[in-house]
């Protein structure tokens, strides 16, 4: 493009008479510009010159196309591809705003322009991306050096519409001091930018919320370029906050006639604000009445403000957009008030609960642990349902199917994530007695799961969700496997529920055996389901024997290796179902003289006993891990100790004030008193490091911080049992007879077998002396610990999820709240460190999707320090994974991320799995063809068939190469999805 060309995104301007191909966009309609960007529900564009007009999309149609002609010429706009692809990017466009947007607003023509760039680039037109990016570049340096008055501040005479309608002149003192404040303490960034781009964006008779969003958009646009502007953002956006909670709760500061308050105001006002929303809360009918029994002078006297100052963008506007209590949509709590909300929740049977509030408080508001979003959502309110995970086994009879999903919609109702077990059920083809019928299986019914899920929605606060699980020897697994299948009978398919492998041992050795394996109907092998191990096994076989008799004409024989394959095609294809390894969350459970494990949950971190009677609960909370690691890159013991034994107690704490929504979740609570403790910012922590993720450092600190961590866990709960007694049913389990979980592993070596079975076993804790503690003392706890993926809570806090590497170093994140832009703020001080962070580096990255290894200029070490998910081999992931379930008493949610893929990839990785030892593994991100190319440039990034050879047992320990595999037709990519349940 040349910088006389017309600028692509400005909605007013035609293209020149000259242009190869003039473009007409259609004739606009009776609404003159004037009034219709200004109507209510309508969105308007703000343009340089400070004119307002309205949003139209057959105007971004047109600078698409212009975009277009600059790289393929004059022809292009006659094609009709082009024309399809233009149409279809448009209409992205239009429904980033909508969505945004939904009752209508102000947007920047800057921020369309972003959106237009986003969208070239997802599409993978790069090429028109990249030089649309370089355009946007040369006409803001022209603009720039163009010889026009800037407007000055002193110049402007703006008047604002107010909430009240009375316009009143913009006071300037004040915005300056709120986008100071907003920049005070942060490096790099430039209040005057902020305050001279916003105001060329102002107009007359601008209203009140839309001189507040030009602040905001602004700051958020500069993102990119300097990580801290998310920090300035979300002050911005803070103030908004500030002034719709204290205009609500009618408090204001020392001196203010009106309801605003700065942050330096906000010192002396929060306690005050405090106060105010307790009484308002309760008297709304929000708030637990028993709330207002603390001291409230004395609990609003421990609230930090300046806390409020450590949040980014994304996190600030996710706890305002669902998690702050409002009426009638205003937002009248402000982040340290509901840290305190929460705290007090917790602690209300507390016999010095006044203090302990102040101490859960302390660990919340610091980030150093993040409750789950049930929790954060729910606590010290008239329903405090603060449970994240409901799991229940299915009965084989009309009764009990419809009473679990009944169940599903009454847990689902009140923010709970769902594991159903469905095992039980009879298959299709078997006998019914009642009716002397045939059963149409188990999948009729999943149906009806499915849209249950949907149709339960929480009410727009976050997704209703569901897996549904089914061991691999039921007859109708092969029709579970196809579930999310886009292709066959709708009627038997469930687009919107997630489906889970429950695995025996047994089946894994028949793959590498390549034997047969034998589908049974669960009405015909009853106990089968209730068995593991070695006592599986030894009933499997009698079940298959009974089979050559004639006793069993219900059953199908299939090839191990068949069935295998299928199972791994469809879970590159579709996603599902995710695979699990049933005998090693039961040879390893601590409550095996209590139940069974039938499945794990939504996130597959649970591993609890469920039956008839008993729906199992798990109540979760992670570490901030990176707050754990020092300046000088060493794990804090000290500070991990204190964190685990107070995130313990908090845990405990919401078994007893829980509100329950089903008897048998209660009955199964109140019996095992199960928590789970997991951690997240794994990745941010090897930054701190100076750890690559792909290395054996990485793999040994994963080892030694969950070691740590389970340690204090362990103890903690051991502690508090001495203090409140152990749970009912203690005796009896593994931690009775002082065997932790790591001395459980020996347990599955011994029913498995060595040659299946690969685990390191060092430690580095004095866990004898632990042992017997717990002998002596009890658990308060039958289940202490549970990686979950902490989508939610960790956009919150702002650190990676879970022990997920980085996603991506430059990306822009989709969710509930909206779109934002996501930088790795440890990569852009490394690249600023060695003089590489540019305006030329942020165009890199983008167009290599946030890679730095195709960026010639990085050295090597910040390459692999750096490395993003797909970069990063399933083995180091596995292997990592390996090294801290040794030390868990239930699972972690393991994504698994894999380029160029193909099945002799995935059949390695998902076998390694087993070998490792892990119990369960979580989705399987897959990389498209494209971006693999275009990253990488290795492969057609085609799923291949599973190789034909299957390898040993051996070969995986040891990682001796194999045959190469055979070819299939390429298959889609999975998308990347927030599970958000169990956060």
């Amino acid at each position: 493009m040349q910088a006389d060309s017309v600028n692509p995104n400005d909605q007013t301007q035609e293209p020149p008479e000259n242009s190869p191909t003039k473009v007409t966009a259609p004739t606009p309609g009776p609404i003159s510009p004037s009034i219709a960007a200004t109507a209510p529900g309508q969105i308007r564009v703000i343009k340089r010159n400070g004119t307002v007009v309205p949003y139209a999309e057959d105007k971004i149609g047109v600078a698409i196309t212009k975009a277009f002609l600059a790289v393929e010429g004059g022809t292009a706009a006659a094609s009709p591809r082009i024309r399809e692809l233009v149409a279809g990017l448009a209409g992205q466009v239009s429904s980033i705003f909508t969505r945004r947007l939904p009752s209508g607003g102000t947007i920047h023509i800057e921020d369309v322009q972003d959106q237009v760039e986003l969208a070239l680039m997802r599409s993978g037109e790069h090429k028109v991306a990249r030089t649309y990016v370089l355009y946007r570049e040369e006409r803001a340096r022209a603009r720039e050096s163009e010889d026009v008055n800037p407007t000055t501040e002193n110049a402007i005479t703006i008047n604002v519409v107010r909430r009240s309608g009375d316009r009143t002149a913009l006071d300037m003192e004040r915005i300056r001091t709120v986008v100071t404040e907003a920049c005070e303490g942060l490096e790099d960034v430039d209040a005057q930018r902020i305050l001279t781009e916003s105001l060329s964006n102002m107009y007359d008779g601008i209203s009140e919320l839309d001189v507040a969003t030009s602040l905001l958009i602004t700051a958020r646009t500069l993102v990119e370029e300097e990580p801290n502007y998310t920090f300035v953002t979300a002050r911005l956006l803070l103030d908004q906050l500030r002034t719709e909670a204290l205009e609500f709760l009618d408090v204001r500061s020392e001196g203010q006639d009106d309801h605003q308050a700065t942050q330096s105001q906000m010192l002396d006002t929060y306690a005050n604000a405090f106060e105010a929303f307790i009484h308002r809360g309760v008297e709304l009918e929000l708030l637990a009445p028993d709330l207002e029994r603390y001291d409230l002078a004395r609990l609003g006297a421990s609230l930090m403000p300046e806390r409020d100052l450590q949040f980014t963008y994304l996190g600030l506007q996710t706890l305002y957009d669902r998690y702050f209590l409002h009426s009638n949509e205003v937002r009248f709590e402000l982040p340290q008030i509901f840290f305190m909300r929460v705290a007090m929740g917790l602690a209300l049977q507390e016999e010095d609960f006044e203090e302990r509030a102040v101490e859960f408080y302390e660990l919340l508001s610091s980030f150093d642990f993040m409750s789950s979003t049930p929790t954060l959502f729910n606590s010290g309110t008239l329903r405090s349902q603060l449970s994240s995970c409901f799991l229940t086994t299915v009965s084989d009879n009309l009764d009990g199917i419809y009473s679990a999903i009944r169940d599903n919609a009454m847990l689902s109702k009140w923010a709970g994530g769902l594991g159903n077990d469905w095992t039980p059920v009879r298959a299709l083809g078997s006998y019914i007695k009642g009716t002397n019928g045939k059963s149409q299986g188990v999948v009729p019914f999943l149906k009806v799961v499915n849209d249950t899920a949907v149709a339960v929605n929480q009410g727009g606060k976050r997704k209703g969700a569901v897996c549904s699980y089914l061991e691999t020897w039921h007859l109708d697994i092969e029709e579970f496997l196809e579930l999310r299948k886009n292709t066959g009978d709708d009627r038997r398919r469930t687009h919107d529920m997630n489906t889970a492998n429950w695995v025996p041992d047994l089946f894994m050795k028949r793959v590498f055996e390549d034997g047969d394996w034998t589908l049974f109907s669960p009405n015909d092998v009853s106990d089968l389901h209730d068995l593991h191990g070695t006592a599986f096994e030894t009933r499997y076989l009698s079940y298959e024997a009974l089979t050559g008799t004639g006793e069993l004409e219900l059953y199908k024989r299939v090839k191990a290796q068949d069935l295998w394959r299928k199972m791994l095609s469809m879970l590159y294809e579709t996603g599902h179902p995710w695979i699990t390894f049933k005998d090693s969350c039961n040879t390893r459970s601590p409550q095996q003289h209590s139940g069974v494990v039938h499945s794990s949950n939504l996130c597959t971190e649970i591993t609890l006993n469920t039956s008839a009677d008993e729906i199992a609960v798990c109540n979760l909370g992670s570490i901030n891990l990176a707050q754990h690691v020092t300046d000088s890159g060493h794990l804090d013991t000290e500070k991990l100790k204190k964190t685990v034994r107070t995130a313990i107690r908090m845990l405990d704490n919401v078994i007893d004030i829980n509100y329950y929504a089903v008897p048998a979740a209660r009955t199964s609570n109140m019996r095992h008193r199960p928590v789970g403790l997991g951690i997240m910012g794994f990745q941010d922590a090897l930054y701190r490091k100076r750890i690559a993720y792909a290395s054996d450092e990485a793999v040994e600190f994963a080892d030694e911080s969950m070691e740590a961590i389970s340690y204090y866990a362990i103890e903690s709960s051991s502690d508090l049992a001495e203090e409140r007694g152990s749970y009912t049913s203690f005796e009896g389990s593994l931690w009775s007879q002082g065997i932790l979980p790591i001395d459980s592993l020996e347990r599955l070596q011994n029913e498995r077998g060595k040659e299946y079975l690969d685990v390191n076993l060092d430690t580095r804790f004095d866990w004898e002396k632990l042992r017997a503690r717990v002998k002596t003392h009890g658990m308060r706890n039958s289940n202490v610990m549970a990686i979950a993926p902490t989508a939610t809570i960790a956009n919150i806090t702002g650190v990676t999820q879970s022990i997920e590497p980085t996603y991506q170093n430059l990306f822009v994140k989709s969710n509930l709240s909206g779109e934002f832009t996501v930088v790795n703020p440890h990569m852009v001080h490394d690249l600023k460190h060695q003089g590489l962070w540019d305006s030329v580096m942020v165009n890199d990255l983008k167009y290599y999707d946030g890679s730095l290894q195709s960026i010639d200029r990085i050295p090597v070490g910040l390459k692999q320090l750096y490395a993003t998910a797909f970069e990063v081999e399933p083995r180091w992931l596995v292997d990592a994974a390996s090294r801290r379930q040794k030390w868990i008493d239930q699972a972690q949610s393991l994504n698994l991320y894999i380029d160029n893929a193909s099945g002799k990839k995935l059949d390695v990785m998902y076998r390694m799995a087993w070998v490792r030892g892990l119990k369960t593994t979580y989705y399987l991100r897959a990389l498209s063809a494209t971006s693999t190319e275009k990253s990488t440039v290795i492969g057609d990034g085609a799923l291949n068939a599973v190789a034909t050879e299957i390898p040993s047992a051996a070969e995986i320990i040891t990682g001796e190469p194999m045959g190469e595999p055979a070819d299939v037709p390429e298959a889609c990519a999975i998308d990347d999805p927030d599970c958000e349940a169990c956060q």
